[in-house]
């Protein structure tokens, strides 16, 4: 019996000796604490970690106090026995981060006691945090350049924008070379043009002959949304009435005589595109309808087939005669008319803006000058009176015509007014009521007593004009108002005396 004991003693004293070395051993902190809070045992790692705090209350090592926590403000919650053998983390001191868990026991003298035990994550932790500072940081500087490229493609898109917007004015300036004049009807025709070409709608051109109404659907077109598409042009009196239906909407195999096979028309050939319709007052009944059908539904049929195509075609029309008065004859669908009608564009002829005629006839001197290889480079002023005097029923293509005979005509540069061909009625002078005084006035006084005396006259007929109108008649001249002003004054005109009564 005494050998039992003494082997059960000198086991128990191996199994202590295993366990303490154990217990200092592992690299954990470990923590024996009794249930009156005292730290009963520490191993080497919480000694080295704590310093020797064996016999002190845990309170007082672990969070400064006298008094023992409860289990609300233990940092461990040991207390707590839903949370025994469970893992958490938590930060000691700004210079200790631990994770630690807890388990209950009983001692060898059968006293409640728990083991405590830490493991120092500080590196660990400080990584983490390392690393989400850095995430952080990644997301600052992230967010920061995403705002900068937000910047940078918001200033792009106004560059773009502002690009976009000079292009057009620079294409504007250039087209101003193509419809030439600055009278007040040719630059509300511009402005309306560039107003109304980017919709789709549908326009009607309206003038005379000669005016010009082909140059204004070309400008249409080159500043609509269609500008890169089909622009196909169409003179509705250049076929016969036959054959215009086939012309415009195509036809089917064997709808008459010599149709071997099928053929898409000028609609079909212009879908997604734009197609210009001149003289389009003179279409028969039967062609009205056809194309009523077109602005109304999209759609054409080929002669010979009932099956309708849909085409998508912005329509531009043009015609020289007075559609309201056809339309009340009955000649002209009414309903086609204000289809065609949606937005008008009206060609004034040029006896209503004889101001722009110099500019014309001096365009049109370059251009055939260089053509024919004449040395001609200016306009006579017996010419340019005769030019003012005239009505011109051709208008500007007359105008051109002449331009070009008299190039032709030329002699030691010079054009002379009988190579013009054009005669005046008996009704006709050669000055209009605003227009300067005829030569004979300035023939028999000094050139600079001229210039004064050709500035009043047409400083004074112009303020007559426009009713005294300071304005009008600075815009008219191209004079800014000061200077303007100061001639007014220079020779004794008052705006007053030239208002209408």
């Amino acid at each position: 019996m005494q050998d039992i004991l003494s082997t059960t003693q000198q086991e128990v004293s191996r199994l202590a000796h295993n366990t303490k070395l154990l217990f200092d051993l592992l690299p954990d902190m470990l923590l024996v604490i009794k249930d009156d809070f005292v730290i009963e045992r520490m191993n080497t790692a919480a000694i080295a970690g704590f310093g020797n705090q064996q016999g002190l209350k845990c309170h007082q090592v672990i969070i400064g106090t006298n008094s023992p926590c409860d289990a609300k403000i233990c940092p461990f919650g040991c207390k707590n026995k839903n949370h025994y053998g469970q893992t958490f983390e938590r930060k000691l001191n700004d210079n200790l981060y631990v994770e630690y868990s807890y388990v209950p026991f009983e001692g060898y003298r059968q006293d409640n006691l728990i083991l405590l035990i830490l493991r120092d994550i500080t590196q660990k932790k400080q990584h983490e945090l390392e690393l989400e500072q850095y995430r952080e940081n990644i997301e600052i500087v992230l967010h920061e350049k995403i705002a900068t490229l937000q910047e940078s493609e918001l200033e792009r898109k106004q560059l773009s924008s502002e690009v976009n917007h000079l292009k057009k004015e620079t294409e504007r300036l250039a087209d101003r070379g193509k419809m030439i004049g600055e009278s007040k009807a040719i630059r509300s025709l511009r402005q309306t043009i560039y107003q109304v070409a980017e919709s789709n709608a549908t326009i009607l051109i309206t003038g005379e002959s000669g005016t010009g109404k082909e140059l204004v659907a070309d400008l249409v077109h080159k500043h609509s949304s269609r500008v890169g598409r089909y622009f196909l042009k169409f003179n509705c009196t250049a076929v016969t009435e036959s054959l215009l239906e086939s012309e415009l909407f195509g036809y089917e195999k064997g709808s008459f005589t010599g149709a071997t096979s099928s053929k898409m028309g000028k609609f079909e050939e212009a879908d997604g595109g734009t197609i210009f319709l001149d003289e389009i007052g003179d279409i028969s009944p039967r062609m009205q309808s056809a194309l009523l059908r077109v602005l109304q539904n999209g759609e054409i049929l080929r002669v010979g087939s009932n099956k309708p195509i849909s085409v998508d075609v912005r329509i531009i029309a043009a015609t020289n005669a007075d559609l309201i008065s056809v339309v009340k004859n009955g000649t002209y669908r009414e309903d086609l008319y204000y289809r065609l009608n949606v937005i008008n564009l009206h060609q004034v002829p040029l006896r209503e803006r004889k101001e722009d005629i110099v500019l014309l006839a001096t365009n049109f001197l370059i251009k055939y000058s260089r053509q024919f290889n004449k040395p001609v480079t200016f306009l006579p002023h017996s010419v340019v009176e005769k030019f003012l005097a005239y009505d011109w029923p051709g208008n500007v293509r007359e105008l051109e015509n002449v331009i070009q005979r008299a190039v032709l005509l030329s002699k030691n540069g010079m054009i002379s007014p009988k190579s013009l061909n054009i005669k005046l009625h008996k009704t006709q002078s050669p000055i209009n009521n605003f227009a300067p005084p005829t030569m004979e006035k300035f023939l028999n006084i000094p050139l600079k007593e001229s210039v004064s005396f050709f500035e009043t006259e047409i400083i004074a007929n112009t303020l007559m004009k426009y009713s005294g109108k300071i304005e009008r008649v600075s815009e008219q001249l191209g004079l800014s108002k000061t200077t303007l002003y100061e001639k007014m004054k220079k020779y004794g005109i008052r705006p007053k005396a030239c208002k209408e009564k």
